[in-house]
């Protein structure tokens, strides 16, 4: 993948998935992108993150970009409006994802793996990490030259080998300071599976790379897979952008805003009669319910 010249505005990105209708808290974390976009003069993209085609529908993408134009968003590039960097489209973009992956195949960033992740929650003792995920076991990697580099990455699960023991900092717009331990905070990851398919922190990395974008605005919850693709882009000899993770906003129980809430979503609030105006007045209480839950 040719190095794209580093962006000099700032770009941001809505990338939802369509994998159900988007719920209030989406419109949040897309609110809060769209609001930095434009406070710093910048573009915004609409990238549609449909890579596992198992679970992403068609009719889910045509009611998201109804529901996002409904509730007040305007992008500047786009699967409806094309750009300088098509397609916007993830599961499009496939030969890129590809070559991401045999950049670090080549680098020897990455090993095949048959472990699944039903052997990995059933691995004896296998300690956790801080989000509750098991972490790989070290003695689960193969040893060096046991394997051979192959032309395709599918049939295997393909791991990214997390360097022990490392420390991965970076400054957070909102959360400030934050670090993890690899190896302790979390193991080595998926970055392509057996099934075919990309998993997320490649495919993400690799676009927002392709894509010059400067600051990735998303929910607190993905703070841990920040530092997963600090690595991908470092491995790789990419400048990452600046990250800012919003907080995410909870129901009445105190519970984070799922796609099964199907009472906040998008869709239903306007059939109800919201409108949305009336969606962001809401925000400031439930984001402080976020805040202190």
């Amino acid at each position: 993948m040719t190095t794209p010249e580093p962006a000099k505005t700032y770009r941001g990105r809505l990338a939802p998935t369509p994998t159900g209708h988007l719920h209030l808290g989406h419109a949040r974390t897309f609110w809060l992108a769209q609001e930095r976009a434009r406070a710093a003069g910048g573009q915004l993209l609409l990238r549609v993150e449909d890579i596992d085609r198992a679970r992403c529908k068609q009719e889910f993408t045509a009611a998201m970009l109804e529901d996002l134009r409904w509730f007040g968003f305007v992008w500047d590039e786009g699967p409806d409006l094309g750009g300088p960097f098509p397609s916007y489209t993830q599961s499009e973009r496939r030969h890129f994802h590809l070559e991401t992956w045999r950049q670090l195949l080549e680098g020897r960033w990455i090993y095949p793996s048959a472990h699944s992740r039903k052997d990995l929650e059933h691995a004896p003792r296998a300690p956790h990490a801080g989000e509750g995920e098991a972490l790989f076991p070290a003695q689960w990697r193969p040893a060096p030259g046991t394997w051979t580099l192959p032309e395709q990455p599918d049939g295997s699960n393909w791991r990214f080998r997390v360097p022990d023991g490392e420390r991965l900092e970076f400054v957070d717009g909102r959360c400030g300071r934050q670090s993890f331990e690899a190896g302790r905070d979390f193991g080595d990851f998926v970055v392509w599976r057996r099934d075919g398919v990309p998993a997320y922190e490649l495919v993400v990395a690799a676009d927002d790379h392709a894509m010059q974008i400067t600051e990735v605005v998303r929910g607190e919850d993905l703070l841990l897979s920040t530092a997963r693709q600090l690595l991908i882009y470092r491995a790789l000899g990419w400048t990452p952008p600046a990250w800012f993770h919003g907080p995410l906003l909870r129901d009445a129980a105190g519970q984070r805003l799922a796609k099964r809430t199907a009472a906040l979503s998008l869709r239903e609030l306007r059939a109800a009669g919201k409108t949305p105006e009336q969606l962001r007045e809401g925000w400031a209480l439930m984001a402080d319910r976020a805040e202190t839950t």
